[in-house]
């Protein structure tokens, strides 16, 4: 699934992995339109990092190559069954692939948002007489416990979209993290850096990855999605840029203490 367009509709949620996506396309010379959504996820700072990013970008030579859109899905989310949405539900904590991290699964979330990012994504095809690719950052360490961040739930969704459309041919997927770990996607991401001439950590200062920020947005290196993003940070050999609610020391000697226990 290369890219074959030079327009793309990315899902942008303000994370690393869609932070990295946006730093690909925009490396491979796309013009990119990056949709986030207001879905009301607890960790919703996630969209205010993510026009962070957005304004950081423009400053620095892409104003003419991003648009950044925001759809509101909040109140038809609030009745979706997930600790991200529910504020009666708590966010588990431990290793990112435990079953107990199954209460941070969206029901058909990304169904939903590609639905929207499809659709964009054809209109706009349809106004500029070109192709455009839908690009998402679905990576492997998602697949275990998010169903819908598997190749064949996207290609078997994707495949639904083009038969119930006109012009679908004018629409092509791009999924370059789908057998990726963090660890890759964040040496990817150094290595678009590099090429357009940005600096890491102000872009990575500007994500969270966090599905439980405190109330001053500082992520508290516990829940399964912080100790992913840590250890990837550290096997890279690089501080994560974000401010944790404990010292980078602690928090890093805390994911590999629960990466230790959950490979025995």
């Amino acid at each position: 699934m290369p890219l074959d367009s030079q327009y793309s509709v990315l899902a942008f949620s303000g994370g690393m992995d869609s932070t990295s996506l946006l730093l690909n396309l925009l490396k491979n010379n796309q013009y990119v339109y990056a949709i986030s959504f207001n879905y009301g996820q607890k960790h919703i700072i996630e969209i205010e990092r993510a026009s962070k990013n957005i304004d950081y970008l423009t400053n620095n030579g892409f104003k003419d190559k991003v648009v950044h859109k925001v759809f509101d899905l909040s109140d038809a989310f609030k009745n979706f069954n997930s600790s991200i949405t529910d504020k009666k539900q708590r966010i588990p904590e431990g290793h990112y692939e435990s079953e107990n991290m199954k209460s941070t699964f969206v029901p058909n979330r990304n169904a939903i948002f590609s639905s929207f990012i499809y659709g964009f994504s054809l209109s706009l095809a349809q106004k500029i007489s070109k192709k455009v690719s839908v690009s998402i950052g679905a990576h492997s360490g998602d697949h275990e416990i998010y169903p819908d961040c598997r190749l064949d739930f996207f290609k078997q969704l994707f495949h639904a979209f083009e038969i119930g459309n006109w012009d679908s041919d004018k629409i092509d997927l791009y999924l370059p993290y789908i057998d990726m770990d963090k660890k890759d996607i964040l040496l990817d991401a150094q290595n678009s850096i590099d090429k357009l001439g940005l600096d890491f950590n102000t872009i990575f200062k500007n994500t969270i990855t966090s599905y439980n920020p405190d109330s001053n947005g500082l992520s508290s290196g516990k829940s399964g999605s912080d100790i992913e993003r840590i250890l990837a940070f550290n096997k890279i050999n690089k501080k994560d840029p974000i401010a944790y609610q404990d010292s980078w020391e602690n928090v890093v000697k805390y994911a590999l203490g629960v990466e230790k226990e959950f490979n025995k």
